[in-house]
């Protein structure tokens, strides 16, 4: 898909080229900027642009093995449902108060230095997994989450609108699905890595876990618990390497025209009423996509009837579909715009949620892994709508969209609230990925529009 992208851009500027030829020499100079110069220029993205993918498939891994850490620890360390999803709260919780520091970290420093800084961060928290599992403490393992988490929304803020301007502004959607697709890869590997590399297959009930001698029931948990270790020992090596790789490249930088940014500018970046709607959509599709994915193998299990080891195959079946439709949204919208899918997959989705909630047995997951394939575009067109025409508020707007990935943090906990309350039934939680698909459903048909107009950012 990348090598088709950049022959598609290659051969539309052999087509300017030739046109250009056709043209008298002072119509050429009169603009300051040559065609050669220009095709150096669109050249010079390749990189920077596979690179920036690497990026989006980095997170897509701590997002999707969180949704395999919640179980998993919720058998190691013993918890509750509302105790498991404070996985996702930290993890979100760190966008949320890293997000408007990222964004003035970008807008002072740039995207490279941002970038780099966000990896090292993100290695740190993910080598803290390993006297996390040695010790089976569960608020070790949530500050190594929150220090990931904190990373990868310094990424997240850089990537995304970078994504978005490494081109034509009306092809941003295409470049942030096709950038998205590599994330929805994640999806699919984490869920082998989890089911080969961290999941036992082994449960005990309460009951069970209390009549073992002490020593074999720690010896069960530690076990448990240092299944983690190989698997973020292995990603830290990721962020390390890849943070190697961005020091090595040259990337062109957004232009801004101040480098001081004030906190007052962020509430002001409000006044695009379609940036609002879109961190409102945000808000709600990370809550409803952390929802079905954190409590995805327990409903396998409960309502499917599925051991772990099944229902973890099923999570990796989401997981490719995701995939499968992040790289079938950038096809599809090259022919159909960008809200009008959206309102398609977000309908869709509200329909499937239906089903998980009111249906049984096997067709409850099976409509829990066709989510995957209709969530797969949301997060990437909900983004893209949502920056453009913000012009200097590119970075804030940015940081504001990454922000309300707390959604992430919130709706899983209400989940798992209403999950304990209804004594462990895992189907009546899903009412609220359903609620947050109206949500999106709304963004998709009015709150996208653009009301105000500023000039798009430009690259130097």
């Amino acid at each position: 898909m990348i090598i088709y992208y950049w022959l598609k851009e290659k051969k539309t500027n052999n087509k300017r080229k030739t046109a250009m030829a056709q043209l008298p020499a002072e119509s050429i100079t009169s603009t300051g900027l040559t065609e050669k110069t220009s095709l150096k220029k669109k050249n010079q993205f390749l990189v920077p642009f596979i690179l920036i993918i690497s990026l989006f498939f980095l997170w897509g891994m701590v997002h999707n093995l969180d949704s395999i850490l919640i179980p998993h620890l919720k058998k190691a360390c013993e918890l509750n449902n509302r105790q498991s999803t404070l996985i996702d709260t930290a993890v979100y919780l760190a966008y949320f108060l890293m997000a408007i520091p990222a964004g003035i970290i970008l807008k002072k420093w740039g995207y490279k230095i941002g970038i780099i800084g966000g990896l090292l961060v993100a290695m740190i928290g993910a080598v803290l997994f390993y006297p996390a599992a040695d010790s089976r403490s569960y608020e070790l393992f949530l500050i190594a989450l929150f220090i990931i988490g904190c990373g990868i929304a310094v990424l997240e803020t850089a990537a995304n609108p970078y994504a978005a301007v490494l081109g034509p502004q009306e092809t941003a959607g295409i470049r942030l699905n096709l950038a998205a697709a590599f994330n929805g890869s994640a999806a699919f590997v984490a869920a082998l890595i989890g089911r080969n590399f961290i999941l036992s297959n082994i449960e005990h009930t309460k009951e069970e876990l209390a009549a073992m001698p002490v020593a074999e029931k720690l010896a069960y948990l530690n076990t448990e618990s240092d299944a983690v270790k190989v698997p973020y020992l292995v990603l830290a090596g990721g962020f390390l390497l890849v943070a190697l790789l961005f020091s090595l490249f040259h990337f062109p930088e957004v232009k801004s025209e101040s480098k001081k940014t004030k906190l007052s500018e962020f509430p002001k970046a409000l006044r695009h009423k379609h940036l609002s709607w879109a961190v409102i959509a945000q808000f709600a599709y990370v809550g409803a996509q952390v929802c079905i994915t954190s409590f995805f193998i327990r409903m396998a299990q409960q309502g499917g009837g599925f051991d772990e080891d099944t229902a973890a195959a099923y999570l990796g079946i989401y997981g490719l579909l995701f995939m499968i439709g992040r790289f079938a949204g950038t096809f599809f919208l090259k022919f159909v715009k960008q809200q009008k899918l959206l309102t398609i997959y977000a309908v869709i989705c509200t329909l499937l949620c239906a089903v998980a909630v009111l249906g049984k047995g096997e067709y409850v997951v099976y409509a829990l892994c066709g989510l995957g394939f209709f969530v797969s575009i949301m997060f990437p067109t909900i983004f893209a709508l949502g920056i453009v025409d913000l012009g200097e508020d590119t970075k804030i707007g940015s940081s504001l969209l990454i922000m309300s990935i707390i959604g992430g943090a919130i709706f899983p906990y209400i989940m798992g609230t209403i999950v304990d309350m209804s004594n462990d039934k895992i189907q009546p939680g899903y009412i609220v990925p359903l609620i947050c698909f109206l949500v999106i459903i709304y963004f998709s048909v009015s709150g996208y529009k653009v009301k105000i107009h500023e000039k798009p950012v430009e690259l130097v």
